[in-house]
């Protein structure tokens, strides 16, 4: 299923408050702007920056 197109529109990092963006593997919403990803666990976005890991360049 997936994180709806319509909730990609409206969550923003809560680091940075920036655009979140999914990952090829959707596996993880990425913001470009802090650099970090944040992992998706069973179609639920986990947006906590405690969670977030170091995005891989």
């Amino acid at each position: 299923m997936g994180v709806p197109k319509e909730l990609l529109e409206i969550i923003a990092c809560p680091k940075c408050r920036g655009e979140l963006k999914l990952s090829e593997d959707g596996n993880f919403l990425i913001c470009e702007n802090c650099k970090i990803k944040y992992p998706i666990e069973d179609d639920i976005p986990i947006l906590l920056v405690d969670e977030a890991q170091p995005l891989d360049e």
